[in-house]
């Protein structure tokens, strides 16, 4: 069985973005585990509460198939943090579906992943990809290679059935 873990922000989640990739990707028999900054209940922007399974600083990439950033207001605490940036370059170089959706691609072109490869984000921080190198499409769901990144809500359905075309590939 394969097995993704998703990364999500103590506070303000996007609940759909969490919750309906989650669900496609466990009816398509997928192990998902949930890392956070805290293993404190972690809280949705529409209220869903969510107990993560493990701390984002434990996590090994080798144990995952792919690392998914959850966005919501709250992933911006992930843009400039150095674990989460390891994660997602380490997922990258160890052939791993590294994935974002809403704000989270920002995390992605941070960590310098983005350089040179086609990506969306929630239409607000567009120029953030820009000037970290990526080619912003404002599709609702891009896939460059093993990145996937989405646009926001919206595509969280989407979004949630090309990770699994990814995984099951």
């Amino acid at each position: 069985m394969k097995k993704v873990v998703m990364v999500i922000a103590q506070e303000g989640f996007r609940d759909e973005e969490f919750l309906q990739p989650k669900e496609i990707l466990e009816k398509n028999g997928i192990e998902v585990k949930v890392a956070s900054s805290s293993l404190k209940e972690a809280t949705g922007t529409l209220g869903a509460k969510v107990n993560p399974d493990l701390l984002i600083k434990d996590v090994d990439i080798s144990e995952f198939a792919a690392v998914i950033f959850v966005g919501g207001g709250g992933s911006s605490q992930y843009w400039d943090d150095p674990i989460a940036h390891k994660l997602a370059r380490e997922g990258l170089n160890t052939d791993k579906i590294v994935a974002a959706i809403c704000i989270a691609p920002v995390t992605l072109a941070r960590a310098g992943i983005l350089k040179g490869k086609r990506a969306t984000v929630f239409s607000s921080e567009a120029p953030q990809l820009k000037a970290n190198g990526a080619d912003y499409t404002a599709q609702d769901v891009e896939r460059d290679g093993n990145i996937i990144t989405a646009s926001g809500p919206e595509a969280a359905r989407e979004f949630g059935e090309e990770l699994v075309r990814a995984l099951l590939k």
